[in-house]
């Protein structure tokens, strides 16, 4: 049984998986109440299922990129239970997520804006392998490796602020079933070694760097 976090958005992505059939998810938009809902809402979904956290084999948590906030409330939940319930624990990226999530036969191009002509992005061909690696970018540099293709898929909940084009852009709904079977078999890692990987300097880094 296998427990599925994200919170790399403003969005909760969480659920329980078992042999291909889910037990109980949440996928609910939350803002800024995130922090504060979770944690909760994860034990909910325990009690909701009468599945208790003993039963969990295995945790996979995306540990970005997106908001830096939401990626540490994830990481901080996944590293708990992991730790206090001795099971392995691995992690993933919020794109390749997006990517598996899709039904499209084609490149996908899952897309996260970043603010100020840059974005989190990377590019799957049909199987889900990776032509472009998840990086931090500008739609310019995104755009420029897009042209080569001829035909792809935008996946993104930030289709209003994309600076790039496609002729198939769809939002991001997790299909949490196809995430957790392309995953499972991840190789684990240490809950203490479970880290964010925001591609990109904090802000308060970058100040520092001038």
């Amino acid at each position: 049984m296998i427990l599925y976090i994200d919170t790399s958005s403003s969005y909760l992505y969480t659920g329980i998986v078992e042999n291909e059939k889910i037990k109980q998810e949440i996928k609910k938009e939350y803002g800024h109440d995130l922090s504060q809902v979770a944690l909760p809402e994860v034990v909910s979904m325990f009690e909701n299922t009468g599945i208790t956290p003993k039963d969990i084999t295995k945790i996979i948590v995306v540990n970005g990129p997106g908001s830096f906030t939401g990626i540490r409330i994830g990481i901080t939940i996944a590293k708990v239970y992991a730790w206090s319930l001795k099971v392995p624990i691995t992690t993933i990226t919020s794109l390749e997520a997006m990517a598996v999530s899709s039904t499209k036969d084609m490149p996908k191009v899952p897309i996260i804006d970043a603010r100020r002509g840059y974005c989190y992005a990377a590019i799957f061909d049909e199987k889900n392998e990776v032509i472009l690696k998840p990086s931090y970018l500008t739609y310019e540099k995104l755009q420029t490796e897009l042209d080569k293709i001829e035909k792809y898929e935008i996946i993104s909940n930030d289709q209003e602020k994309l600076q790039v084009t496609s002729s198939v852009i769809d939002s991001y709904d997790p299909d949490i079933i196809k995430i957790v079977e392309a995953f499972k078999d991840k190789k684990e890692v240490n809950p203490h070694a479970v880290n964010p990987d925001y591609l990109k300097l904090t802000e308060a880094e970058e100040s520092k760097l001038g």
